[in-house]
Order: C-alpha cells, then sequence, then structure tokens
C-alpha cells in the first residue's frame, strides 16, 4: 500500500494490520463522511482510497453503492467480468459479480461505500431476502481463502457501526478501523491549505478554535472570500469611514458599496463627500472584520453540532452577564476569574478537573455558573434530562453526550441539581443504571488528559445525595458553598446587582435604607432580595401609572411587605451541608469558619434526623 509516511494514523494502522496478515476485510467507521489530507490536498474519503492508499498495489479497483452502481477507478486487461458488472444495478446480482471477479482475479480492491445499506441492522425474520443475501455473501467474503491468497483486500464504509448487520460487526474475520475527527495537527495542516495567507500565529489560533469540526466544516469557513466580495467588503468599509458616525452609516455603505462597483477610492470620495477627510487605512480594520466573521462562523458550527449531535440532551448555553452584575461573594469571584484566567492562558496544571457548587435554592449557583463561562470566554452546554425509561438507553445517551464533549475541545458543562442528574450507586429500582452511569461519569472526570480542557461545574442542594467517590479531590476538586446573605451589607451588594441586572431606575443608595432593608433581608436568598428589588419596581411604576424611578420609600415597603415561603431548618440543614464539603475555610462566613469539625458533625446529624428526607 501506499508510504506509510504520509499517511494518517488510522490509514497507517489499516495498512499494517493488512500486511500482518489480520484480516482481508476491513471496516471503516466514524469520520467517514469528512476530507482526508493527503500530500497538501483535501479529498473525500473514498477518493483517497482509491487515489492513495490502493493504486500503487492494486491492479483493479471497484467502487460499488446502491445509488450509482459500480465503477472502475482503476481497471486490468485481463479482468472479464467489468463489462457485466458496469450494466448491473441489482444489489444481489452486483455481489455475486464482486465475488466472482475477487475469487478469479489477483490484486483486487473493492470499496463498499453506505454498507449499511447493503447489509443492514436489524432482526433477520423482517428482513427482504435481498437484504438476508447479502448480510450472508459478505459474510462469506471474510472466510473466502480465494479473497485472502489473491491478496486482495475489501473495504466497507459506515458511519455508524449499529445500522450495520451484527453478523459482519462481531465478525472477527472483519477488521474494524475508526477514522477519527481531526486532530490538533492536522487541523492545523487544513487551515494552511484552506488559507495559504495565514500567519503561523493565526494558524495555530485556528487550530485550537475548531476542535470538534470536521476538516470539511474548516476548509469551507476558511476559504478565502472570492476577489469580488473582497473587494465590496473593502470598499464598504471605506465609505463608511468617509460617511462618518451617524446611525445608519452601516446600512448606506453596504448599499453605496454595491452600486460604486468598478470605480476607485478617489472617484467614490468626488462621488460622496469631496470635502471629507481621508478615512484611516482600511487593511486592518479588513482584516479584523474577517476574523470576527470567521469566529462567529466557528462558535455557530459547534452549537451545530452539539445540538445536532445531542438533540435535546444538552442545551447550548450562551451566557449574557459576566460577574458584574454578580453581587457579594467577593472572594468567590476571585477564586474563579483566576480559574477562567488560567484557561484563557493555557496553563492546564492550575485548572481544577470540576468545581461543585453546594448550597441550599436560590443562593445564585446557576447564576454564578454561568457568568463564570462567560468570563472564561469558552462554549457552555448544559445537560437535561438523559435518563429514559428504556433497556440501555440511557447509558447511550450519556456515551452520546461524552463522545461530543470529547469532540468539541474546550468547553464548559454546567450540570444543575447534580443529585438528580447522576443519582446515587444503590440501583435500586433501575436495574443498576445509576450505578453504571456513576461509573462512566467518574472514569470520564478523572480522565486527566481533559483537564484544562473540558470543566464540570456540578450544582446541588443536597451534596450528601451525591456519590461520595464522585465528589473527591481530582474529580471535583474545589468545592464552593453558596450561602444565605449573612450580614446587611452583603444584601446591599446583592440589591445592587440585581438592580444593574433588570436594569431598575433608581439613585437609592441601600445603606442610608439599611434598618428597613439590608437587616431586614440578612438570611434572605439571593432569589428573595432580588424579588423584593423588582416588587419595588412594580410598586413605583403603579403608582405613577408608568416607568418611574424607584425610592427609598418603595424599596422599605417591599422588603416589610414581602413573605417567603421558608422550611428554616431544611434551609439550615442545606447551609451546613455546603459548610461541611467546602474546600476551603477562608469561603465560610465568621460564624461557620469558627465551628468545630464536632460541632458541625452535631448539629448535622440532628438536623439530618429531623429534614433528612425532605426535598
Amino acid at each position: 500500500m501506499a508510504d506509510p509516511r504520509s499517511l494518517p494514523a488510522w490509514a497507517d494502522d489499516l495498512r499494517r494490520r493488512y500486511l500482518r496478515g489480520e484480516s482481508s476485510i476491513f471496516l471503516l467507521h466514524g469520520n467517514v463522511f469528512d476530507l482526508v489530507l493527503d500530500d497538501g490536498k483535501l479529498r473525500p474519503l473514498t477518493e483517497f482510497l482509491t487515489d492513495t492508499l490502493l493504486k500503487e498495489s492494486r491492479d483493479t479497483i471497484a467502487v460499488y453503492n446502491l445509488a450509482t452502481g459500480v465503477r472502475f477507478p482503476k481497471k486490468a486487461k485481463t479482468v472479464e467480468t467489468q463489462a457485466a458488472l458496469l450494466a448491473e444495478t441489482e444489489k444481489a446480482k452486483v455481489l455475486v459479480g464482486l465475488e466472482r471477479l475477487l475469487i478469479t482475479s489477483a490484486k483486487v480492491g473493492v470499496v463498499l461505500e453506505y454498507a449499511e445499506t447493503l447489509a443492514p441492522a436489524g432482526d433477520l425474520s423482517f428482513q427482504a431476502d435481498f437484504d438476508r443475501s447479502a448480510i450472508v455473501t459478505l459474510h462469506r467474503w471474510s472466510f473466502l481463502p480465494q479473497i485472502e491468497s489473491g491478496d486482495n483486500v475489501v473495504l466497507l464504509i459506515a458511519e455508524n457501526l449499529s445500522e450495520l448487520s451484527p453478523k459482519l460487526v462481531s465478525n472477527p474475520k472483519v477488521a474494524v478501523v475508526d477514522v477519527p475527527m481531526p486532530d490538533r495537527d492536522t487541523r492545523r495542516k487544513t487551515v494552511l491549505v484552506a488559507d495559504p495567507r495565514l500567519s503561523d500565529k493565526d494558524a495555530d489560533r485556528y487550530a485550537d478554535v475548531t476542535a470538534g469540526l470536521k476538516s470539511v466544516q474548516i476548509a469551507s469557513i476558511l476559504a478565502p472570500p472570492p476577489p469580488s466580495e473582497e473587494d465590496q467588503a473593502e470598499r464598504e468599509a471605506f465609505i463608511a469611514g468617509i460617511l462618518g458616525g451617524s446611525p445608519d452609516t452601516a446600512e448606506r455603505a453596504k448599499k453605496l458599496a454595491a452600486l460604486t462597483a468598478g470605480l476607485n477610492r478617489d472617484e467614490i470620495k468626488k462621488l460622496l463627500a469631496p470635502g471629507a477627510a481621508e478615512p484611516f487605512p482600511t487593511a486592518e480594520s479588513a482584516a479584523e472584520r474577517s476574523r470576527r466573521e470567521i469566529d462567529r462562523l466557528i462558535s455557530k458550527r459547534k452549537r451545530e453540532i452539539l445540538e445536532r449531535e445531542c438533540f435535546g440532551l444538552v442545551e447550548f448555553v450562551v451566557p449574557d452577564y459576566g460577574f458584574e452584575v454578580v453581587g457579594g461573594m467577593e472572594e468567590v469571584k476571585q477564586d474563579l476569574l483566576l480559574v477562567a484566567a488560567n484557561i484563557r492562558d493555557g496553563r492546564v496544571a492550575r485548572v481544577p478537573m470540576g468545581i461543585l457548587f453546594t448550597g441550599p435554592m436560590g443562593t445564585g449557583k446557576t447564576f454564578v455558573a454561568e457568568a463564570f463561562a462567560k468570563e472564561c470566554g469558552l462554549p457552555t452546554i448544559k445537560l437535561k434530562n438523559f435518563r429514559s425509561k428504556w433497556v440501555g438507553a440511557t447509558e447511550g445517551n450519556l456515551e452520546k453526550i461524552l463522545t461530543v464533549i470529547k469532540a468539541i475541545g474546550q468547553v464548559v458543562v454546567i450540570v444543575d441539581e447534580g443529585d438528580r442528574a447522576f443519582g446515587n450507586t444503590d440501583g435500586e429500582g433501575d436495574g443498576g443504571t445509576s450505578s453504571r452511569v456513576i461509573a462512566r461519569i467518574k472514569e470520564f472526570m478523572s480522565d486527566t488528559s481533559n483537564r484544562g480542557r473540558i470543566l464540570f461545574l456540578v450544582m446541588t442542594n443536597r451534596p450528601d445525595k451525591l456519590d461520595v467517590d464522585l465528589k473527591r479531590a481530582g474529580r471535583l476538586d474545589r468545592k464552593i458553598p453558596f450561602l444565605y446573605s449573612q450580614t446587611p451589607e452583603e444584601v446591599e451588594n446583592v440589591a445592587r446587582a440585581q438592580v444593574r441586572k433588570n436594569k431598575v431606575k433608581t439613585d437609592v443608595d441601600f445603606p442610608s435604607i439599611r434598618d428597613g432593608f439590608g437587616k431586614k433581608l440578612v438570611g434572605y436568598s439571593n432569589a428573595d432580595v432580588e424579588a423584593v428589588v423588582l416588587l419595588a419596581n412594580d410598586t413605583a411604576a403603579r403608582e405613577a401609572d408608568g416607568d418611574a424611578p424607584v425610592k427609598a420609600e418603595h424599596f422599605l415597603a417591599a422588603a416589610a411587605d414581602y413573605f417567603p415561603s421558608r422550611d428554616v431548618e431544611l434551609l439550615e440543614y442545606m447551609e451546613l451541608l455546603a459548610v461541611f464539603e467546602a474546600s476551603s475555610r477562608r469561603l465560610l462566613p465568621a460564624k461557620y469558619a469558627n465551628m468545630t469539625p464536632e460541632e458541625l458533625d452535631a448539629r448535622l446529624r440532628l438536623l439530618r434526623a429531623t429534614v433528612g428526607n425532605r426535598r
């Protein structure tokens, strides 16, 4: 076969296994509908197989699929069955003809595209005769000594093994080869093939950010635009520069750029604004504009992959706010900002494998997680309910999610209500599904090759219901407690953040109303404080019969009027659980930081006996 020095890793593996005599029939699956980088060119898989991998060593090469029939990229004069095969369209007869070719000729290569349509999966008793016949024919080929003695090879191509007959997939005489998604080195080479003008720095950058994309997608995104489009973009930027900064400049510039095609810059300036100052050079802005467009397309493609591959199982999160709208929690924000900086700068050793947010409901765990994701600047997904009532479907859903997460590259994975999502290891009533799910998740989360690439943010208000081994260092390294506001100052910080987040019009200084507002709301959740702020805003609007600034009396009245539904014992239990799980004492308020482990344990035991089974 072809020179191994120029082959992709999977193709070299196929070559080695063939030369060792492991098999004469190979099943290629996985990323088979992509372009293969071959000697500086991007080729479809079948073209790579026929023109590179098999061309020098095979005298005859035949390619077959149900739609186009048989074609011969390479022919040997001594082969007599070619004409009959070219004219044949019926699947059973084509396979019989190909079998005759493999038995009577030497150095033959046969490529069967869309193998799942030739030998589909399913119950044999419900399949048509020609499907069963094709499965038997392909299965027999693996045991025909004439194929091996004639130095012949058969390559079956199928994207998903689950769509192919198990008789072929489980056949020990059929060698299975996984065609993987492009790795970083392949992506970098693909980037430079798509646009040779890129610098080494840009090539490295795009090699990183395109993780999870196929080569064909990378090539289509990074291919330079046609000269006509590039010229129009340059003209549009020039016209926008001479028109000034009016609100409709961008729209006018786009229309005028189309109307002034064929004119040079001096002519455009004389026509539109003879007295306008010369705008700044646009070469750099054009390059920056192109870079932003490429970044937007890459982000869009990644989102499409996540939503398509894991339909209904994950949600792609686009956070609207960063830490600027998170009130209080300065120590927590500083820690998380440091983690975000380490991720952006590639300091992998300083990035935790995962982070556990724990505390009572309404303390802002999900909101802070999404704000942190925005600070990181990474794609963010949220796991939805991947559990199913069907046997084996839950494990299959989880495996699909983890495969896509692995391929997508750097990503933040948010798991809300982790105790419900992961379940526990007792396996009662679910046939052991929870135990298998947790085992697979623990295996994935402890894979150190994911450090700095895949960051799990797990949130729960009942960490006692999470598997103990899941919470250990190396899986969830940091455990951050989220507690209700302990001082009036914390309440005021949260209130200011809620005013900014909800764009409430007010000039009230919260410390000036501390007695009736901050002190009143100590021990309330962040969600409760937001509800009070919005209630005050509604009251002000109702009194003014329209939008109006919120005054101090509105905040005071709302704080006095608000009556939350609270289970005091359960909330205290959740708080103590968060304190017990915390990985650092400096993140705790004074009343908990000074508690001895014995005091904490005694109080927890008492509350567990009272509210341990409540939700």
